[in-house]
């Protein structure tokens, strides 16, 4: 995690990342009105040739301390990892999580959270993914964790049309975001880790029509039926001004719905 400006409760250093922090500094920042937890999901997948496996989580690591700094009460606990990927399992080193066990990940995770002081978690995810099984488990989730209040961010669409905005008005290659691997996604790589692109490496990859119905095919029968190199968009004209557009915009997003929630 980053460090971040200084804030009550926090010290010298502002750190809000709680595994960078020890006992009695998470004690007093609760102490000091930071009641608010953010539980980042994520995925380990492919992302074509030119992206590491560890795109989605590095991506969430970067938003959740930006959303924490932005709601200004807020701590993160580690990132969920591992997430729901089956459609990206014909790519090698991919790693998923049954939809069952990343449910059960976020119980536990959250289980102890009133019991320090906490009163919300917010959870978002890195990994578009992950929404769909979101979605399924947001109630259930908030009926096991009581009485801690569950604000769980689920419009994956929203964060895909911020990014074809994004990409449009700074290089008006909006047509290029696909939802992986694309220029969007590149270019947040470029933003946190720009060694960790291989930009000799950029294809092409599906650039038609992300529907509904193009998405239940690839979650059905593998990204690889819609698109032989695993990218849904074309990652081209990345850049670092889109990068931190991006990841400004849905920041942004996230933090707007977790205060209509009461965070």
């Amino acid at each position: 995690m980053r460090d971040v400006p200084a804030a009550p409760g926090l010290g010298s250093v502002g750190e809000v990342g709680i595994e960078n922090m020890t006992s009695a500094e998470i004690g007093s920042a609760i102490t000091g009105g930071f009641r608010t937890a953010i539980l980042p999901l994520a995925a380990i997948e492919q992302h074509g040739r030119h992206l590491p496996l560890s795109m989605d989580a590095d991506h969430a690591d970067e938003l959740a301390v930006r959303i924490a700094r932005g709601l200004g009460n807020a701590l993160v606990l580690p990132t969920i990892r591992v997430g729901y990927s089956p459609h990206h399992l014909n790519f090698p080193g991919t790693l998923s999580l049954r939809a069952s066990t990343l449910e059960a990940l976020c119980v536990d995770y959250g289980s102890h959270l009133a019991r320090y002081g906490f009163e919300r978690v917010v959870l978002f995810s890195g990994h578009i993914g992950n929404y769909p099984v979101m979605r399924e488990f947001e109630a259930r989730l908030a009926q096991q964790l009581a009485p801690l209040s569950v604000i769980v961010f689920t419009d994956s669409d929203a964060i895909l049309e911020l990014w074809r905005d994004c990409a449009e008005d700074i290089a008006h290659l909006g047509s290029r975001v696909g939802g992986h691997a694309d220029i969007a996604e590149t270019s947040v790589m470029l933003a946190v880790h720009p060694e960790r692109v291989r930009t000799e490496q950029f294809a092409r990859g599906y650039t038609g029509i992300v529907d509904h119905e193009l998405l239940q095919r690839a979650f059905g029968e593998g990204i690889d039926s819609v698109s032989s190199n695993g990218i849904l968009g074309d990652p081209a004209g990345a850049c670092v001004d889109i990068g931190h557009a991006c990841l400004e915009a849905v920041t942004s997003l996230i933090i707007g719905y977790a205060r209509s929630r009461g965070a």
